[in-house]
């Protein structure tokens, strides 16, 4: 697929989003670069704005299995990747695998774990892969996790480790609706549905295999050597700022420069310029960030910082739109 033939399936494919749910084209456009990038999303938001009909969605669109874990205090690790349980017909042991094994992982509500179930996912979102009792399996591809998280002053919740954090590639945040007009706009396509998920009767506007070819073709997005410049002085000023206690890592620079790519895909061009890198910045880097307690107390956000050092560095003028 050419440039032009992938910002029309991108196109169709949020504009077929866009009639089942309710959002500003911005938040469906931040959504879809992190799918064709290939990365782990993660949404912080109070309950109810519909992030589980979001990725029901995205699934029945690509053509793409999706499975749910419902994170509470007392789920374990193996109700995530699975276990061995005995058969007694064949008295064997036999392998029961978790809902881990799909695309699209909506793990919700995913800080409601212990730190230690949380873990689990990690060796799943680095590598595709899961090890069981000492066994290795490959996940199949595509594999996205799209956790829901809430705010973390909500009672109930366990902080994500770095760790886990950093494998996020992209932040979101849906908010609610900004309009009276867009709540009733929610409320009148549920009296057209008469039910509360269409979600089943939805047909696909691509394939997975599809999907992938996307998200390979976003490695082909040209780069010139000046953005790599301004992406990693955007993430070493992250390192250097007095409120941050731990900056963005080198997994945040290779995020920002997927992102970058896959968001100059979307926009139908194939080289990255500095708006691209923009307007990915906070979704790629804020959720990475570990502040000063101080300035934490004080009520600094980690989006703030962000935007600050992206207005602060300066934007390259000279760089080539290809090789």
């Amino acid at each position: 697929m050419d440039s032009h033939q992938v910002q029309e399936k991108c196109r169709n494919l949020m504009e077929k989003l866009g009639r089942y749910f309710v959002a500003e084209e911005k938040q469906l456009l931040m959504v879809l670069c992190g799918v064709i990038s290939g990365g782990h999303l993660l949404f912080e938001d109070n309950p109810g704005l519909g992030k589980t009909l979001l990725v029901k969605l995205l699934a029945g669109l690509t053509g793409s299995s999706w499975g749910r874990i419902q994170f509470t205090p007392d789920l374990m690790p193996a109700d995530i990747v699975g276990t061995r349980i005995w058969n007694a017909r064949d008295s064997q042991f036999v392998l029961e695998k978790g809902p881990v094994f799909t695309n699209l992982l909506l793990a919700d509500e995913i800080n409601r774990a212990m730190p230690k179930t949380q873990s689990a996912l990690l060796e799943a979102m680095e590598e595709e892969q899961v090890t069981i009792e000492g066994e290795t399996f490959a996940l199949k591809k595509p594999f996205l996790v799209l956790a829901t998280q809430n705010p973390v002053e909500n009672e109930g919740t366990y902080p994500l480790p770095e760790a886990q954090l950093d494998r996020f590639t992209m932040k979101l945040s849906l908010g609610y609706v900004n309009s009276v007009e867009l709540e009733q706009e929610i409320m009148r396509r549920r009296i057209k549905w008469k039910k509360d998920d269409p979600s089943a009767e939805i047909l696909p506007v691509m394939s997975q295999q599809e999907l992938l070819r996307l998200q390979e073709q976003v490695e082909t997005v040209y780069v010139d050597e000046n953005i790599l410049q301004y992406i990693g002085e955007i993430v070493w000023s992250t390192r250097q700022d007095e409120r941050v206690r731990l900056g963005a890592s080198p997994r945040g620079s290779l995020a920002m420069l997927r992102l970058s790519r896959s968001m100059a895909l979307l926009s139908g061009r194939e080289f990255v310029i500095p708006d691209d890198v923009k307007e990915i910045a906070g979704a790629a880097l804020s959720h990475r960030l570990v502040l000063d307690m101080d300035y934490a107390l004080d009520g600094v956000l980690p989006e703030e910082i962000i935007e600050e050092i992206v207005y602060g560095t300066a934007v390259p003028k000279d760089f080539k739109p290809g090789k």
